[in-house]
């Protein structure tokens, strides 16, 4: 049946046999009826520990994070957050969710933030600035850290493209006010669902705490959602996914079995309901174990990039350039047919990603709902329309990397 499995850049790709049975102890025990847990705990002060923060405090995502900081820093309704584009509506949208308002800055060459733009972009309403490790790659934290002093601006990291990244070998998330990471299931490492928030701030760890207690647990049956998510890809979706898999995945996320990655009310600039909430115990235990391989995981992936970037030298596809300390959660290559390109891989079952074919992601984001302007960062949009992503994660081996390299040289035209 493996003979059927796509090569897949986002559909659980960290998921090894080991996270499977810890799924399906956690199904057969009902362990998702158990919202509280000392794994919750256990996964906070590790995290504290790899990442070199005072305070760590989970919650059910990335999103949930970052309102959680939103709410610690206690800025006023319609205060100016500014973020870049080419990225996830999953970060403009905690902005509009806590009556704050988003302004987008272009971006770079290497999918980062501008200094320069953001600098053009500050008002007298600035309050924050979210600076976007994208793929991997650290942003140029010297020149963001400058702004933020000279204008009086809070710095919030989003690393969850970036766990276990280095800029000028210290590690992202340590660099801002405060930091949130994403273990989404196509991030650096997977719970499913979940996120966490840190900072060395006493004040802001402490809110950051109350918020938590506030929010509460999400439902069991949500908790349950994600459990599933490993079992039935890795058992049923991915082995059939050529002849039934792919129908099936519809069928489970229709039916309300498996959760998607974003909602569609997301896409709209609503929130759903299980937004905010804290991570309940049984994915603590998931997020636990990935991140005792994060380690693993990032070295595979770096071998990987390097591979991908010897096949496509002297070819038509542009590779941008490595820094040290880039984790390269995706490897990002640029041509100017990607997205026909990405359209053909699927058909193939080779599933490449598609971070970010618009300037605020998934493509169907209606961009005037989470206050993104046509026209108002013009690299991004740019970008969003010559790049396409190679997979690295764990579960790729060396020859399918081969296939993927072999496919997209022969679609280049």
């Amino acid at each position: 049946m493996n003979a059927f499995k796509p090569i897949s850049i986002s559909l659980s790709p960290n998921t090894e046999k080991d996270d499977i049975v810890l799924s399906l102890k956690e199904i057969v025990s009902f362990g998702f009826l158990r919202s509280q847990g000392r794994e919750i705990n256990e996964l906070e002060k590790e995290f504290s520990d790899k990442i070199g923060v005072r305070h760590a405090v989970s919650f059910n995502s990335g999103r949930s994070a970052l309102m959680a900081i939103l709410s610690a820093f206690k800025l006023e309704k319609g205060d100016e957050v500014l973020l870049q584009a080419f990225t996830c509506n999953a970060v403009p949208n905690p902005v509009l969710w806590s009556s704050l308002k988003p302004v987008y800055v272009d971006c770079e060459e290497d999918y980062n933030i501008s200094p320069q733009d953001l600098e053009r972009k500050i008002t007298k309403k600035s309050r924050a600035v979210i600076v976007q490790h994208t793929f991997g790659k650290p942003a140029d934290m010297d020149k963001i850290q400058t702004i933020c002093q000279q204008n009086n601006l809070l710095l919030i990291e989003d690393c969850a493209h970036a766990l276990g990244a280095e800029y000028k070998g210290v590690g992202v998330g340590t660099f801002g006010d405060v930091a949130f990471f994403s273990f989404s299931r196509d991030k650096v490492i997977s719970s499913v669902y979940g996120g966490m928030a840190a900072t060395n701030n006493a004040e802001y760890g402490k809110a950051l705490r109350k918020f938590q207690a506030k929010a509460g647990f999400p439902s069991s049956y949500w908790s349950l959602q994600q459990l599933l998510h490993p079992v039935l890809m890795n058992w049923i979706v991915l082995p059939t996914y050529r002849i039934l898999g792919k129908y099936l995945l519809l069928l489970f996320q229709l039916l309300h079995i498996l959760s998607k990655a974003v909602h569609f009310s997301e896409k709209r600039g609503r929130k759903p309901s299980y937004f905010p909430k804290a991570m309940p115990n049984t994915l603590a235990k998931l997020a636990l174990l990935q991140l005792s391989k994060v380690d693993r995981f990032n070295e595979h992936r770096k071998k990987m990039a390097g591979y991908y970037k010897r096949a496509l030298l002297d070819t038509s596809f542009e590779v941008s350039e490595e820094t040290s300390g880039h984790i390269f959660l995706r490897l990002p290559v640029r041509h100017p047919n990607a997205y026909a390109i990405i359209r053909k891989a699927w058909d193939a079952n080779l599933l490449l990603g598609d971070w970010y074919t618009s300037p605020v992601a998934p493509a169907d984001t209606k961009l005037e709902a989470v206050g993104y302007v046509k026209g108002s960062c013009r690299k991004a949009e740019e970008l969003a329309l010559i790049t396409l992503n190679l997979p690295t994660h764990i579960r790729i081996t060396e020859n399918e990397a081969k296939r993927t390299v072999k496919f997209i040289k022969q679609h280049a035209d």
